[in-house]
């Protein structure tokens, strides 16, 4: 982590399919109360996630119990443009300019029934982006109290520390899983590591890949999960998490299931045995090949 304040849980509640749920008012406040009583206290939101619905859905839980805002870290995103019913733009495409990201953030304090989001991550790096003239509107709305700090999804390494230099960052959200290795190779999760910015993970299951892909690198990683978790008596969704919570980065891998059992395997792989022996197995089973 940098020198911030702000501490994510080691597992984070991913809320993208929100909507898919069908989960009534009371039923999404339940369902916050359970994932806090697990001990996870960081829930991640897109202001696009749902067709722009997600945010709004979530809101109205906090609405109904608000006491529950104070237990939590909201962590949201902005900086697409993404075509819809209601956003009938040409084609999708990426939007960091001052108007767009404070209209963006104050839309999703709306929705979110919050005073303050702890952490806005511009979601994809904007080709288009002038770096100095966001940070200066990500300064303007820290010191307006509406956003407590900021971070990045999907940048490469020299995006990261274009922005970083202007702006101080406290999180980088990027994909992982043994089925997607790039940021341990690309320098991700080395300038992490470096520069003490929590690593978010998104997709760590590989959108479900590692259960149902019958491709042969899937294959391989799913017969060496089974064998592991068979061996150390847990589930292989928590030798998958257990595996991606080893890296000396730190990361908070992001749950996508709105099943409580799935959360709680999640959690409870922070006790599960990865020694370096093991950890490689499933990057050997990745990559087709033993270590160079």
């Amino acid at each position: 982590m940098s020198d911030a304040t702000i501490r994510f849980s080691p597992i984070v509640a991913g809320l993208w399919r929100l909507a898919d749920w069908q989960l009534d008012v009371a039923a999404r406040v339940r369902w916050i109360e359970q994932v806090l009583e697990l001990g996870i206290t960081t829930f991640d939101h897109a202001d696009i996630y749902g067709d722009y619905r997600c945010e709004a859905l979530f809101g109205q839980a906090l609405a109904a119990a608000p006491q529950l805002r104070q237990r939590m870290q909201l962590v949201t995103k902005c900086g697409i443009r993404l075509t819809g019913s209601e956003h009938p733009y040409r084609l999708n495409h990426y939007d960091t300019t001052a108007a767009y990201v404070r209209g963006q953030v104050e839309a999703s304090l709306r929705k979110l029934h919050t005073e303050q989001l702890d952490v806005v991550l511009l979601h994809r790096p904007d080709y288009l982006m002038d770096a100095q003239a966001l940070a200066e509107t990500c300064r303007e709305l820290t010191a307006e109290g509406k956003v407590a700090h900021w971070g990045v999804s999907n940048h490469r390494p020299s995006q990261l520390a274009l922005l970083h230099d202007a702006l101080p960052l406290v999180a980088h959200q990027v994909e992982l899983s043994p089925l997607a290795m790039g940021a341990l190779d690309d320098g991700t999760l080395d300038q992490c590591q470096q520069m003490r910015l929590a690593p978010m993970i998104w997709s760590p299951l590989a959108g479900g890949r590692l259960f149902t892909g019958e491709d042969a690198q899937a294959l391989r990683v799913r017969a060496e999960l089974e064998s592991q978790a068979h061996a150390k008596g847990v589930s292989v969704s928590a030798v998958v998490y257990a595996w991606l919570l080893r890296h000396p980065s730190r990361p908070h891998p992001i749950t996508g299931s709105g099943r409580i059992e799935r959360l709680r395997e999640a959690v409870e792989a922070r006790h599960v045995a990865m020694p370096n022996e093991d950890w490689y197995a499933i990057w050997q089973a990745s990559t087709g090949h033993p270590v160079p």
